[in-house]
């Protein structure tokens, strides 16, 4: 290869070699022996070399060169007359073949060569995290890890005067139906417990998640979370069970797009994209779908608004439905769009007001009543069944999805299992108001209010909708008709906090007060608290706690949640929490 070639691929060596590089030149000008005038080729190009690869410097390397052919040409004259005499009669040593003499390289050249990698490594070490001091790689800083942990001790108190007949409605759906027909059928429904207190049930509540941010404008999530089940509104894990292992769920897994500073668009599963109270949707549940979320500030930041949209698969028809039909079920997906605009202002360092407003359409979440379908003849299911809920609490009116043929050779004795679906359609409006101000130092207020109003409630209709197969929410000893229905399209919360609104460190504390009524119809019981009245719609009551932090971000916590039925038979339900909660 000639010299031209070799400073050409020298030049497209990456900076690593040609750091290498000098460096073994600088050594071998260190170390090499005096040599012979074959030097004279080899340091001459390995300079040009480096001056053509960038890792010396033109001047520099000139001055080396100049150097270098100079020396050489003085050591010409010594040699050949060291060669021409014979050792022993000059007294001195000769050379051999082969040996290699380097020209001298001054100090302050060689200085200015190590300084120069020096400063050339260590910026790159800086700018890759891998020898500054207390540093660690680059990526690890776009990595976030976030988890909390919850140990609970909770007693369940059921009034005596509680009805002893209240259905579990949600294993009736989950099974193969309700006989209702009480001559081929003379057992009761699965039944709620409502008389017998339960107490000290130990129950945790684990979550662990990562988040990264991929790129200037990109983000990912995903969180891991304990639950004794897959539904939607707890990750909370009872203990016992015979010391059984504990499930893990996927609870979050998501993507998200900034494209300004105002705005970012997430898809997957996330936790709530809106401003919203347990009275409508439960702390632990997450959202399946589409959503975007707004925030934009004006320039004296006092006064921010911000909007929340999202579309949520609820549940989608099964694909295969009904298995052994060759006519499968058309088209029935459930879904929710929500949108919600709202205004932060911060009217002074002591007080700020948050207010929005929102709506939220449930689509096709209503029951159906199906067609006449021979079940006696042998059909596996009737063409409503979807119509039932995949997931409910309690408090929901409710009707009977199947309208069952019976035999003609034998009307009396057919059985007639029966599912039941959701009587009301569900088209909320809501209002969320909260108030922040500054007692004392340290000590704060906080006020918060929802209004929630369901503008699809309609009694009639839903008696039409049914056909008159209403199942629940009668006034208590009245017989089953429209005149005795009670039910109610209306929910809100009052509450307050004073103290710390968020436990940070050791030694705040916080007190808690609010007030809730629900009525039956005014939202989905599916989706809100689990612990108030221990879940759904039909409750009014109040709560009171108080927590107490016994270091950073870590706090004890006492609650007692008093309720009882809005309307229909009596059933009293009060809940103590006492809990360790810390969080990371």
């Amino acid at each position: 290869m000639n010299d031209h070639v070799r400073a050409r691929t020298d030049s497209r060596r990456p900076r690593p070699a040609r750091r290498a590089l000098l460096c073994c030149a600088v050594l071998l000008s260190l170390a090499a022996p005096a040599g012979a005038m074959a030097a004279e080729t080899t340091m001459v190009k390995l300079i040009k070399g480096l001056i053509a690869s960038g890792a010396l410097k033109p001047e520099d390397g000139q001055a080396l060169l100049v150097q270098a052919e100079a020396e050489a040409a003085a050591a010409d004259a010594p040699r050949s007359a060291a060669t021409a005499a014979p050792a022993a009669s000059s007294g001195g040593i000769a050379l051999e073949a082969g040996d290699v003499r380097v020209p001298y390289v001054p100090q302050s050249v060689r200085d200015g060569i190590r300084d120069e990698v020096r400063q050339e490594v260590m910026a790159q070490a800086k700018s890759e995290g891998w020898a500054a001091p207390n540093e660690v790689a680059e990526w690890t800083k776009r990595i976030k890890v976030t988890g909390d942990m919850r140990v609970r001790s909770e007693s369940r108190f059921y009034s005596e005067r509680n009805s002893d007949i209240e259905t579990n409605w949600a294993s009736v759906n989950a099974g193969s139906g309700f006989d209702t027909n009480n001559n081929t059928n003379l057992q009761l429904p699965p039944l709620l417990n409502t008389r017998q207190d339960r107490r000290n049930l130990w129950r945790i509540r684990a979550r662990l998640g990562v988040e990264a941010n991929i790129g200037e404008h990109t983000s990912a999530g995903v969180r891991l979370a304990s639950g004794s089940s897959n539904g939607p509104v707890s990750t909370t894990e009872q203990l016992g069970g015979g010391l059984s292992k504990k499930d893990v769920w996927l609870d979050q897994a998501w993507l998200a797009y900034a494209p300004a500073d105002w705005i970012t668009v997430r898809g997957g599963r996330f936790g709530n994209p809106f401003w919203t109270s347990d009275t409508l949707f439960s702390n632990d549940l997450n959202f399946d779908g589409l959503a975007a979320n707004l925030d934009y500030g004006f320039a004296d930041g006092d006064v921010r608004l911000f909007g929340n949209l999202a579309v949520v698969p609820l549940e989608y028809t099964s694909d295969s439905s009904p298995s052994q039909s060759r006519v499968k079920t058309p088209n029935e997906n459930k879904w929710l769009s929500g949108a919600q605009v709202g205004v932060n202002w911060r009217f002074n360092e002591d007080n700020a007001l948050r207010a929005a407003l929102g709506y939220y359409d449930f689509k096709n979440i209503s029951g159906r009543l199906s067609s006449p379908c021979a079940l006696y003849a042998g059909a596996v299911g009737c063409d409503t069944d979807w119509s039932r809920p995949a997931f409910m609490q309690k408090g929901n009116t409710l009707m009977l999805i199947r309208d069952i043929a019976l035999n003609p050779l034998d009307p009396a004795n057919t059985p007639t299992p029966q599912y039941v679906g959701l009587a009301s359609a569900f088209r909320l409006a809501t209002l969320n108001l909260r108030w922040d101000t500054r007692l004392a130092e340290g000590i704060g207020l906080r006020l918060d209010g929802d209004y929630i109003r369901n503008l699809a409630y309609d009694r009639d209709a839903m008696f039409a909708r049914a056909n008159n197969g209403i199942v629940n929410n009668y006034g208590a000893g009245g017989s089953a008709s429209i005149a005795t229905f009670r039910s109610g399209d209306t929910a809100w919360m009052l509450q307050a906090i004073v103290g710390a609104t968020e436990l940070k460190e050791k030694g705040q504390w916080q007190a808690l007060l609010g007030y809730k009524h629900i009525e039956a119809d005014a939202l989905p019981d599916a989706y809100n608290d689990p612990n108030f009245h221990l879940g759904g719609t039909n409750a009014r009551g109040y709560y009171v706690g108080g927590a107490y932090a016994l270091d950073a971000r870590s706090w004890i916590s006492g609650k007692w949640l008093a309720a009882k039925e809005v309307s229909g038979p009596p059933l009293s339900i009060d809940v103590f929490q006492l809990e360790f909660n810390t969080g990371f």
